[in-house]
């Protein structure tokens, strides 16, 4: 095998104790960040998500099963009228929730990739089940950040990325750490924004990777269209 694992969320090579599970998996009770409620932030009053909560029914007026779910009431506060949420609803939602706390909020071509991330039927948009999913990995890559953003400043220094990626499981060579570095640091450091753009872009196109590395060679063959629907949908 050509490297000693593919790494990050999700992955078996993962350690033990690093936060972010398998995408798909229950939501923690709490989320990290100022916030209390579904979200990870304080439960919100009047015109906040949880007043949407009852959004969605099922056939013949009944609740939808998901109706239950704490994050039920989020989802259909900024879903659209076909029950998904697309790029510009998730950046409302995460920026009104306060998800990034004291970090600058995610910019709308960060919110396109993670979308990308879950988008398995290239409709642009998300649905509920893919909105959790979304939010344990972020909630994962959120406290991996801050365990190196020691000084509170919302950047990384470019060796405390190096340190992120290999906690996160990967096992890249140094000259495709250098170019990840070259593409994502502003001045020298690595924003929280940047640096969730490039876990999303790691972990799909990981995953992409290892769905066609069967024998699990740390090598794969790519027909040319294969390659650019994987590389440029996010």
């Amino acid at each position: 095998m050509a490297y000693p694992g593919y790494g990050g969320y999700g992955s078996p090579m993962a350690p033990q104790g690093m936060p972010g599970g398998p995408m798909g998996q229950r939501l923690p009770n709490h989320m990290s960040g100022p916030m209390l409620g579904p979200m990870g932030g304080a439960q919100p009053h009047g015109g906040g998500y949880a007043a949407y909560g009852a959004g969605y029914q099922g056939p013949y007026g009944a609740a939808s099963p998901a109706a239950n779910d704490p994050m039920w009431g989020y989802f259909t506060a900024i879903a659209g009228q076909d029950g998904e949420v697309d790029a510009v609803e998730l950046q409302r939602c995460l920026t009104q929730a306060g998800f990034t706390g004291t970090y600058s909020p995610f910019s709308l071509e960060t919110c396109r990739i993670m979308i990308a991330m879950l988008d398995r039927d290239f409709t642009g948009k998300m649905g509920f089940t893919e909105f959790k999913e979304l939010f344990v990995a972020l909630n994962g890559w959120k406290q991996n950040f801050t365990m190196f953003d020691r000084d509170r400043s919302g950047t990384i220094e470019q060796h405390e990325m190096n340190q992120a990626i290999s906690a996160m499981g990967y096992r890249i060579s140094p000259q495709a750490l250098n170019a990840i570095i070259k593409r994502y640091n502003k001045g020298g450091r690595i924003y929280f924004d940047d640096y969730v753009a490039c876990c999303v872009k790691l972990r799909t196109l990981t995953d992409h990777f290892k769905r066609r590395d069967t024998m699990q060679q740390g090598s794969v063959h790519f027909g040319y269209d294969d390659f650019i629907l994987c590389t440029m949908a996010i």
